[in-house]
């Protein structure tokens, strides 16, 4: 059955353009071509850049992080409390006041005790900012390695400047090492997210994250397997180069470095709409839906390339309009209210004790997708 399936799944017309056959793409007289086989040495990559992030987060990010500042926050201990306990874990962290009254009944505590045993033991779990900062570290410093590496491969490819170069002879395409490194390292490194979800920092768009980095591990699959590797290294270059500045805006947030942040939210909102808006949908797009079609007749994975990447750009109009509102307010709101995923919290318990809320609150944060969760709002800086 299982032979069944695979001859089934790997048959020509869904793959190929008509009258093109496996065969074809057999490496011959020096020229190699992609191979489906190819994908399975991401795995182990994959597992080489978790090690190479764990030293690196021992040796790079937890010093760096130290120069800036930032330090692991002693978290204040809870008082062992059964009846709390039991409730913190199976029912709900955040007990509302009916709860309170009830739990300050059983347990013989005051109202007041109640919350602040909630607030403090949802404060052990809490990632401290170190751990932010080193996940932050690590993503900018792969997207920056991977967007120099992307524009050094490309900058001498004539269909990097010339779109009709991209379609010219394929499939019969040979594959260039730079290609195959680009494109091996991008899907290792997804992943290498994936095989570290378990220990990273868990946020409320937890499963959201998963699911982009299964889809951008089946988007590159797919592209790879069906030799659609010119107009895959051009999507993936217009993907990183806004990445690195929003990654850079993360670390300078995490530092404490409000101005520097804010400046590094707008250049990444300038370089997200010109990628992702402008040369994504004018220049990709009209890339692998337009120009194919003066060299051959639509197939199946002429139509499944383009079904993914028209999702992906809706994505990025979804991606553009929550940045719009937040450039609306940052441009036009003083007093702005703190939105954050619960794991973004952090110390804002503690604080709740000591300041009010309001005016003092200068970080908006929102999901953005892959990782996506810096919005800066400018009204103060270091």
């Amino acid at each position: 059955m299982f032979q069944t399936f695979q001859d089934w799944f790997w048959l020509e017309r869904f793959w190929l353009p008509p009258t093109i056959k496996w065969s074809d793409l057999e490496d011959h007289d020096g020229l190699v071509f992609v191979k489906p086989s190819h994908l399975y040495m991401t795995i182990p990559y994959a597992l080489g850049l978790v090690v190479i992030r764990h030293f690196f987060n021992k040796f790079v990010a937890t010093p760096l992080a130290k120069a800036f500042g930032i330090t692991k926050m002693t978290r204040r201990s809870v008082i062992p409390n059964t009846v709390l306990e039991n409730f913190f874990k199976c029912s709900t962290r955040h007990p509302s006041q009916t709860d309170i009254y009830g739990l300050a009944k059983k347990c013989n505590l005051t109202e007041r005790q109640v919350e602040r045993w909630f607030r403090s033991r949802r404060n052990q779990e809490r990632p401290c900012r170190v751990k932010k900062f080193q996940e932050a570290c690590w993503r900018f410093i792969f997207y920056l390695i991977m967007t120099v590496a992307g524009i050094a491969f490309l900058y001498d490819k004539p269909w990097a400047y010339n779109l009709w170069e991209v379609w010219n002879g394929y499939p019969k395409q040979p594959l260039l090492s730079s290609q195959y490194w680009y494109y091996i390292l991008e899907m290792s490194f997804y992943w290498s997210l994936l095989f570290s979800v378990g220990s990273d920092i868990k946020r409320k768009d937890h499963l959201a994250h998963v699911i982009h980095h299964l889809a951008a591990i089946s988007l590159m699959s797919f592209s790879w397997c069906a030799n659609y590797i010119r107009s895959g290294t051009l999507v993936m270059i217009v993907h990183d180069v806004a990445d690195i500045w929003l990654e850079s805006a993360k670390l300078f947030y995490y530092a404490g470095w409000r101005q520097t942040c804010n400046f590094l939210f707008l250049v990444f909102s300038a370089i997200f709409f010109i990628s992702r808006l402008i040369v994504f949908p004018f220049w990709i797009l009209y890339c692998t839906m337009i120009l194919p079609l003066y060299y051959l007749e639509p197939f199946f994975s002429y139509i499944f390339l383009n079904l993914q990447l028209m999702v992906l750009q809706a994505l990025h109009l979804y991606w553009c309009f929550f940045i719009l509102k937040i450039l609306k307010r940052f441009m036009f709101t003083t007093d702005i209210h703190d939105v954050r995923s619960d794991d973004e919290e952090e110390e804002e318990d503690e604080e709740e004790e000591e300041a009010p809320k309001g005016k003092d609150i200068d970080y908006l944060k929102h999901s953005l997708g892959t990782d996506r969760n810096l919005i800066p709002n400018g009204q103060h800086g270091r």
